[in-house]
């Protein structure tokens, strides 16, 4: 596929034409007021716009639609080369909210709804999807819209199991669409510093990265009584491909919380931190090798080794006892430390924060704004900052160490093979039996 590929809509229909075929084809003609005027001031031709589609609209579903913490410049809809023109959720209150979202904005009664993303992804004029479901559901859908010819903004994290992970990696390689990671800290100039301080040798060797992501491990499994469902919800689809769980209103509000839907801060945070505790030790296609979990279940501290010699800790109590936070990364040198939280750098010695990273030496690559990032990807066709191959890598780490913490016992992970080493037990919970039809 061409880098210097244009978007246009005649281009992109041509691209994924065949794609479509056999994929709930229902004929679309999109109203010249959801496209908006050529030639007006302010505004892009029709043409030259990114057309997207919003695939769970909950609370960080809409701030990546309209704006919000994580999105300050106005989510998607802010931009002008960017037109939303569907929601999908499989509650209505989210996506009739969402719909008069982007109505308002546009100041028009366009905006399509559906509670099946299916319908969602058949529609040949959407060039590109968000993704803000719960994990259990970014895999699947991630692959019907790679398959669907849909360049991909998914939030984080990326699955609940390895295999998931792998499945939607190979997905989006095989149809060469665009995948960005919501791990927004990637887009970040303190993060990014941190790791460049790091992979050009200014703290010396890299001897432990302490990661702080606070919270239990989950393990529990929904037991909570049957309520009615109440209307405005699908709760099939809502449960996508997890075990059937009767409603109850503490699940589907608090589903974090439970084994099924999740793997607790780990995966939550942990896709944040550890991703940049990754990018720091140079291991973006790699891992450790061996993941040793304290004794019984205790959550404090799991420890990961790499083949560097490097070792990795979550502990947030060492986190904030030297930083005074308890989320964030630390890296600690033989030469001296660097520490990165939401959003500041602290160094060791003081003045290492003000070092500039010469011309000859290893420059991380930069991104401002992660929507941003995600539109130049696809007009450019060039990789985004965290694209699919890093964002595995990283939930990857995630997920061994809830293995270990699971098992209770040290695990040896191959990282190229990306399996682990003579371990039949642990390799049956790199993945799981979804519901039907939903398998991978």
């Amino acid at each position: 596929m061409s880098h210097a590929r244009n978007i246009s809509r005649r281009n992109f229909l041509k691209r994924t034409s065949t794609v479509m075929t056999g994929l709930m084809g229902f004929p679309y003609i999109v109203p010249s007021s959801a496209l908006g005027k050529a030639g007006q001031s302010g505004r892009i031709a029709p043409s030259n716009r990114i057309v997207m589609g919003f695939i769970g609209v909950g609370g960080q579903g809409t701030q990546g639609l309209a704006g919000g913490i994580w999105a300050p410049e106005g989510g998607f809809i802010g931009r002008a080369e960017v037109q939303a023109v569907a929601v999908c959720d499989a509650d209505a209150r989210n996506k009739n909210r969402a719909r008069d979202i982007v109505n308002q904005k546009y100041g028009n009664n366009d905006c399509a709804t559906y509670g099946d993303f299916r319908e969602l992804l058949a529609r040949q004029d959407i060039d590109a999807v968000l993704i803000a479901t719960g994990e259990r559901w970014h895999p699947l859908i991630s692959i019907a819209a790679a398959k669907a010819g849909k360049d991909i903004y998914c939030e984080k994290p990326l699955s609940v199991t390895i295999e998931e992970a792998k499945a939607a990696r190979d997905a989006v390689t095989r149809y060469g669409v665009v995948f960005q990671m919501g791990t927004q800290q990637r887009s970040s100039w303190s993060f990014r510093f941190a790791c460049e301080l790091v992979r050009n040798g200014y703290i010396g060797q890299v001897k432990t990265v302490t990661v702080g992501v606070g919270g239990p491990v989950v393990y529990k499994l929904c037991d909570l009584p049957a309520e009615p469902v109440p209307d405005y919800l699908d709760y099939d689809m809502w449960l996508g491909p997890i075990p059937w769980r009767p409603y109850n209103v503490g699940f589907v509000r608090g589903w974090m919380a439970y084994r099924d839907c999740s793997g607790g801060e780990m995966t939550n945070w942990g896709a944040h931190h550890f991703d940049t505790a990754q990018w720091g030790l140079g291991t973006d296609d790699s891992g450790p090798v061996e993941i040793i979990p304290p004794d019984g279940k205790d959550w404090k501290v799991i420890t990961y080794r790499y083949a560097s010699g490097a070792t990795m800790i979550r502990d947030p109590e060492k986190l904030k006892a030297e930083t005074g936070q308890d989320n964030g990364v630390m890296f600690e040198g033989t030469e001296g430390k660097v520490a990165v939280w939401r959003y500041t750098l602290r160094t060791w010695p003081e003045n290492l924060i003000k070092q500039k990273i010469g011309p000859d030496q290893i420059h991380l690559q930069e991104s401002e704004n992660h929507h941003t990032d995600f539109v130049n990807s696809i007009r450019t066709r060039a990789k985004p900052i965290s694209d699919i191959a890093t964002g595995c890598r990283s939930i990857t780490v995630c997920h061994l160490g809830n293995i270990a913490y699971e098992l209770g016992r040290p695990l040896k992970w191959n990282p190229e093979k990306e399996a682990f080493v003579n371990d039949p037990l642990a390799d049956r919970m790199v993945s799981r039996s979804a519901r039907s039809p939903w398998c991978l």
